[in-house]
């Protein structure tokens, strides 16, 4: 999981661990308070999204329909929303 955090966080001084990850990922108004590191995750992590998100408890399905929903709001286009 650390390269997960190292990816999306890299380029930006707020640093979210594991659990603000998680937490965002379960709520798109606080996924929207971090766009840069969402963004990152679900565009630059693909292979570990789902293994992520089974470590914290999110159904992967769960995961999609948020992928999806943050994907129509950043106008973004990501692998696991579709």
């Amino acid at each position: 999981m650390a390269s997960v955090l190292t990816t999306v966080n890299a380029p930006y001084s707020v640093q979210l661990d594991d659990a603000a990850l998680a937490n965002c990922l379960a709520d798109l108004d606080l996924a929207k308070q971090h766009p840069g590191h969402i963004s990152a995750f679900l565009g630059e992590v693909p292979p570990s999204q789902v293994e992520f998100a089974v470590v914290h408890h999110i159904p992967v399905p769960d995961l999609k329909t948020f992928a999806a929903a943050f994907s129509a709001w950043s106008g973004e286009s990501y692998p696991l929303a579709a």
